[in-house]
């Protein structure tokens, strides 16, 4: 009896999280391409033609690159972000693979590895719409893709046996709350790109960070809620 080639491909998630650790380090590694050392031809022929001071020439030349660092920045923590709930997913959640849920994840490769095109794009132009939409576009694709991954893999039987549905939920939630995020900052483009930036950073520090804001939210429900049992006072119902 033959066995369909669909049945016995692409099932091997240790191989499928090899690919992925390697993409990953490969366009991380390749960011920091797009920060240019200064020249030494341009320094020199500053230094000649200006007579300035050479530790001045160097500096005013390195100044730059600080708009681009921060593009930089953004996306090697975002890579970091995404590559943490994916390895999460394949190491923790998810039993077995097949071959549709492989491409699934070869399409969130393919937008992790467009991340290099988007972050050139907006450490060149960072004043413009344009080019902080792309960014945004690309970010929401690579969260898209490992959304799909993520109900495919419930919808076709591939998780855990012994997954607590209460993670499967968090998990979920995170991700839409992420990207929620990430839309309300791309829209912040409308009145300046550099709030956009500013925003979509912060949201990156959030999830890398992770502080637990669980505790601080239960203390501000408990105070709201001692406040509505104890009731107005005697002056206020005199009044």
């Amino acid at each position: 009896m033959r066995t369909p080639y669909n049945f016995i491909a692409g099932q091997s998630v240790e191989r499928l999280t090899a690919l992925s650790d390697g993409v990953f380090a490969v366009a991380m590694t390749l960011l920091v391409l797009d920060l240019h050392v200064p020249t030494t031809e341009t320094v020199e022929q500053i230094i000649k033609t200006g007579h300035q001071n050479n530790e001045y020439v160097l500096w005013s030349q390195l100044a730059p690159l600080g708009f681009r660092f921060i593009p930089y920045m953004m996306s090697f923590l975002t890579l970091g972000v995404f590559w943490i709930a994916q390895q999460t997913q394949l190491n923790h959640l998810i039993a077995r693979s097949n071959r549709h849920l492989t491409w699934i994840h070869i399409a969130f490769l393919l937008a992790v590895t467009l991340i290099l095109f988007s972050t050139g794009l907006l450490a060149e132009f960072m004043a413009y719409r344009v080019a902080l939409v792309v960014y945004w576009f690309n970010i929401f694709l690579i969260g898209l893709a490992l959304f799909g991954s993520w109900h495919y893999a419930m919808w076709a039987g591939l998780m855990r046996k012994d997954v607590d549905p209460a993670v499967l939920y968090t998990n979920r939630r995170r991700n839409l709350i992420a990207q929620a995020f990430y839309a309300f900052g791309a829209l912040l483009c409308i009145f300046s790109t550099y709030a956009s930036i500013a925003f979509i950073f912060l949201v990156q520090l959030y999830f890398v960070v992770a502080p637990p804001l669980g505790p601080l939210w239960r203390r501000v429900a408990a105070r709201l809620h001692s406040s509505d049992r104890s009731g107005p006072s005697r002056d206020d119902i005199d009044g």
